[in-house]
């Protein structure tokens, strides 16, 4: 693997990870009354046009990264209307 196929991961996992303490967070307290959904579903909506560019490509630190992206984005959605009416 070449450095800027490491360096692309890297970015990747760093981009795709930083959902995950708004999704502890919000599981923790079950409160996600503040979470922007428009937020999340722009997201959504880039990253899984990341992956099309990945898939179309052939470029699996794109489309590998994305993917856990998009699962993310769908899990602090779902959550955001799971939690909404906490008070």
């Amino acid at each position: 693997m070449e450095f800027i196929e490491v360096l692309g991961l890297a970015a990747g996992v760093c981009t795709s990870a930083a959902s995950i303490p708004q999704i502890v967070t919000t599981i923790q307290k079950q409160k996600a009354g503040q979470v922007s959904p428009l937020m999340f579903a722009v997201l959504l909506t880039g990253n899984a046009l990341w992956v099309y560019y990945g898939l179309a490509k052939s470029d699996v630190p794109v489309f590998a990264t994305n993917i856990v992206s998009v699962v993310l984005d769908i899990v602090m959605l779902v959550l955001r209307f799971k939690y909404k009416r906490k008070p």
